[in-house]
């Protein structure tokens, strides 16, 4: 067999939707718990399981890497290299970076050494890995996405009119170098006591304002409705700082490691490196070590025009160019015609809606909206048709 159908697990994160999975996908919800993400892969903390078997995904791979996932994939990593999930926030996730490979490594090796469970709750890094990823949005999708341009962040703190901030804001229209970000980035979020206070004070005050420009508009709109959240939060600054952005359904968007970023509200796939190393830096009630997250920043401003990823178009097939090689990711639309796949690593089938039949020379599986299949690379090649849309995730 060389076609896995998945029992995946579910997430049940507080900051999840009650119903978007139901709607989406007709995913039951008998105990109305909010249902935050849908886990498709073999890491620990969410392994997928084979339906007809009940088997953990990762013990299969274990028992055969060289034909399961391919001969390069499995000298290379080791493992099945990504995590794909679906991912549905009602409320925002914490303002978070990602650590670099090298970070990763040194870091998880010192939290090791230093004797602190894998579970603590002040444990920053849970495995050696990076974590770039793409998200892809089912539904609208907001979220922030990187530094805005230096020129934006200057602008925004005047038109909020944060006069407690002004000597920073100052520092930083005058340098205007990577520099001077790192240096106002880690002076806001480190902000205390009745500095912050008065801070605060000030930015609900521009919320209560007229805006005076559409970029105001949203950043200030993203502000106060974190504020409903998480008020006292130094968080609240981040839409000034950070791009805001919301994909339509059907636009991506890629997230280096050490960009800060926050998933605010919307469903999406979200394919990411086989990590789950998250430094926070607010908008959250766990863990939150800043001098950790700035030294695993890099402080250079994303254009917003660059945000939204440019996918490639071809014989019904749309991929989205990937900077890294941990995994790559494809829309695949199925249609009476029956189309072909070649591969050159494992893969996972998502079906986002509509229907469709994957089969081999051996086997047929029939997805439907919210259903999954492993596809192991000895295969070499498979089908598909039917009436439906197919998120791949490969390597």
């Amino acid at each position: 067999m060389s076609l896995f159908k998945l029992d995946n697990v579910i997430q049940n994160y507080a900051w999840g939707s009650k119903d978007s999975f139901n709607k989406l996908f007709g995913i039951v919800n008998p105990n109305h718990e909010p249902q935050a993400e849908i886990w498709m892969g073999a890491h620990p903390n969410g392994c997928s399981k084979i339906v007809d078997t009940g088997e953990p995904l990762s013990r299969m791979i274990e028992h055969n890497k060289q034909d399961i996932l391919g001969h390069y994939t499995a000298a290379r990593f080791g493992e099945l290299p990504f995590l794909f999930k679906v991912l549905a926030a009602e409320t925002p996730l914490s303002i978070q970076v990602h650590p670099s490979k090298i970070k990763a490594k040194q870091g998880f090796g010192r939290e090791n050494a230093q004797g602190v469970p894998l579970d603590a709750a002040h444990r920053n890094y849970k495995d050696p890995n990076h974590k770039p990823e793409l998200v892809y949005a089912l539904t609208f999708y907001k979220a922030m996405n990187g530094f805005r341009p230096i020129s934006h962040i200057v602008a925004l703190f005047k038109e909020a009119n944060i006069k407690s901030l002004a000597a920073e804001v100052s520092d930083l229209e005058r340098s205007a170098d990577s520099s001077a970000l790192k240096g106002f980035f880690t002076s806001i979020m480190s902000i205390e006591g009745k500095r912050k206070e008065q801070a605060l004070i000030e930015l609900e005050a521009a919320h209560n304002r007229p805006y005076k420009t559409a970029m105001g508009r949203e950043a200030l709109r993203y502000s106060a409705e974190f504020k409903q959240h998480y008020p006292g939060d130094v968080g609240l600054f981040a839409p000034l700082i950070l791009n805001t952005v919301e994909l339509a359904p059907g636009e991506a968007m890629f997230l280096f490691a050490e960009t800060p970023h926050a998933y605010v509200q919307g469903t999406g796939l979200e394919i990411m490196a086989n990590s789950d190393n998250v430094l926070r830096a607010g908008l959250t009630p766990k863990y939150i070590d800043v001098p950790e997250l700035i030294d695993n920043t890099t402080f250079e401003p994303i254009k917003p025009e660059d945000i939204r990823l440019k996918p490639v178009l071809k014989e019904g097939k749309i991929s989205y160019p990937i900077p890294v090689d941990d995994f790559g990711f494809d829309i695949l639309s199925a249609g009476d015609e029956r189309k072909s796949q070649y591969l050159r690593s494992a893969e996972i089938l998502f079906c986002v809606e509509g229907e469709a039949t994957i089969t081999s020379e051996e086997q047929s599986v029939t997805l439907k909206p919210g259903e999954s299949v492993f596809v192991s690379s000895n295969l070499v090649k498979y089908d598909y048709q039917g009436h439906g849309k197919l998120a791949r995730a490969f390597n």
